[in-house]
């Protein structure tokens, strides 16, 4: 459904932040992106959505690709009408606006105030925390209903692929749970396609389909979701988990794990 090929993104003209990244989000699945930060994950997601030109950074190579047709060269506003939508890390919700407010804007691009209505609606349905507090101003909800905003706000264009940038960034663990629920029954009751980066892998590839492990801009290591939590470098580098001595992640040398990684 949505395919990155051999992609490569540069900033300012001279910092190499991607370096021929190849992912491949299959239509109604999870994918997730593993990686510490500074691997290039929020940049791949941005390379996605369009959002690269305004920080001016610019795919220099490679093709993406949704439904079979290139979209590395559209603008953001024509990409989110296709169907694919971004949920920043960090929320970025309209703190002045309400949360019912959030989601009309979320509801921009539909064509009529009953579709508006109905998605509202629909979008309480999965979060009704949100129906009880639409009329709070969003700078004064809790991490997590900001998330379920964020997330809401999102669903309000009916998307195909809803890629999300640190989803758990912050928040309690029950509240986690909830929100990693609710990405499940997306995926299963309205067959939305997850693209997910992440840094808790535990939870990631706990939900995931197929995964990915990104460093330096680079994947490092790729498969079945099931397959990378048995690997023996995912849970002693991610998971924390060793037969040796336990580590710090900060104590591995970095070219320690490309290099077993890379094989």
């Amino acid at each position: 459904m949505l395919v990155l090929n051999n992609i490569e993104v540069i900033y300012d003209n001279v910092i190499l932040v991607l370096r021929g990244v190849s992912i491949e989000a299959r239509e109604g699945g999870i994918t997730t992106v593993l990686g510490a930060n500074g691997a290039g994950k929020t940049t791949t997601l941005k390379a996605i959505s369009g959002l690269l030109r305004p920080e001016r950074g610019d795919i220099t190579r490679g093709t993406i690709e949704y439904n079979g047709s290139p979209i590395d060269r559209m603008q953001a506003h024509e990409i989110v009408k296709l169907g694919i939508v971004q949920v920043f890390e960090g929320r970025r919700v309209f703190e002045h606006l309400s949360a019912e407010e959030n989601l009309v804007a979320g509801g921009h691009i539909l064509p009529s105030s009953a579709k508006l209505r109905e998605n509202i609606d629909r979008v309480y349905t999965y979060f009704p925390r949100l129906k009880e507090r639409r009329a709070v101003q969003a700078g004064y909800l809790s991490g997590g209903e900001q998330q379920m905003l964020a997330v809401g706000r999102a669903l309000m264009s009916e998307p195909s692929v809803i890629l999300l940038d640190e989803p758990s960034l912050g928040l309690a663990p029950m509240i986690i749970e909830e929100i990693f629920g609710i990405i499940r029954r997306l995926r299963e009751e309205q067959g939305v396609t997850f693209l997910i980066v992440e840094q808790n892998a535990t939870l990631a590839l706990g939900i995931s389909d197929f995964g990915y492990v990104m460093e330096n801009g680079a994947i490092v290591l790729e498969g079945p979701a099931e397959q990378l939590r048995e690997n023996a470098d995912i849970k002693e580098f991610y998971l924390g988990m060793s037969g040796e001595e336990k580590r710090s992640f900060r104590d591995v040398k970095h070219y320690r794990r490309r290099k077993r990684w890379l094989g």
